[in-house]
């Protein structure tokens, strides 16, 4: 090729583009995709009040950089969500901080292929981090709006491996038992038999566990090969309340777990 036209090509190319950017001109150069404004509020979560405080598991953290926590929370408190704190969701129920929720996750340390049951959707916001991690995430909210909005907001976000039932969640999921891991994210006085019995032989169940208005414990209970029970306690937290008829009896019964 002639090196004079090959240049003069290039010229007429670049004034071209001077040309399409002009002022009243539409510019012809090729549109970029918007950028996420929350992608570096995510990833400073995550550095700054997950990574820092000890969650290590990079499949968790990974979920958690991803996962639009501000999604899952009412738009008065959107500019708060990657704040380290439970923030209000309506009903009496809040959405818990960031740091405890990948806590729960790495301790129930879900794999590819697991079954979940999480009791108390809430804001949809755990299921979602817990569907990246697993194969199937069942959930189940008392409180009606509350499920019916994450299963929205879930439904919009592509979440479709997480099905959001509303119900009282004292008695598990029978009809899709056993689980591989339970996650429940409301605080009973113990922990109910139902969920005991739905949890698969070498499964996981992380519940915070302890009185209503009261510093609580988040343990681990793991089910041996044998059945029995082995738990952990791993640290103090503070819950909203297991709510419903069943949870009301035990907490009349005054016998925590």
């Amino acid at each position: 090729m002639d090196k004079n036209a090959s240049r003069r090509r290039r010229t007429l190319r670049g004034w071209l583009l001077c040309l399409a950017c002009l002022p009243g001109v539409a510019c012809t150069e090729p549109a970029r995709p918007p950028d996420d404004p929350t992608a570096d509020a995510r990833r400073a979560m995550v550095e700054r009040q997950l990574a820092a405080r000890g969650i290590d598991d990079r499949r968790v953290l990974e979920a958690m950089r991803t996962v639009p926590r501000h999604r899952f929370v009412p738009l008065s408190e959107a500019p708060a969500a990657y704040q380290d704190r439970p923030l209000p969701i309506g009903h009496g129920q809040t959405i818990s901080q960031p740091y405890i929720v990948a806590l729960m996750t790495q301790l129930a340390l879900p794999a590819p292929d697991d079954r979940v049951l999480e009791i108390g959707t809430g804001s949809g916001y755990q299921a979602a981090v817990l569907s990246r991690l697993a194969g199937e995430v069942y959930t189940i909210e008392i409180v009606a709006p509350l499920a019916q909005e994450a299963a929205r907001v879930l439904h919009e976000l592509d979440y479709d491996n997480v099905t959001v039932r509303a119900g009282d969640g004292y008695g598990g999921w029978p009809d899709e038992a056993p689980f591989d891991v339970i996650v429940v994210t409301a605080a009973p006085e113990r922990i109910p038999q139902p969920l005991l019995d739905q949890l698969k032989r070498g499964g996981r169940l992380v519940a915070p566990v302890g009185p209503a208005g009261a510093t609580q414990e988040l343990r681990v209970v793991e089910k041996r090969a044998d059945g029995s029970l082995h738990t952990v306690r791993a640290i103090p937290v503070r819950f909203v309340p297991f709510t419903g008829e069943a949870a009301e009896r035990d907490r009349r019964a005054g016998d925590p777990r």
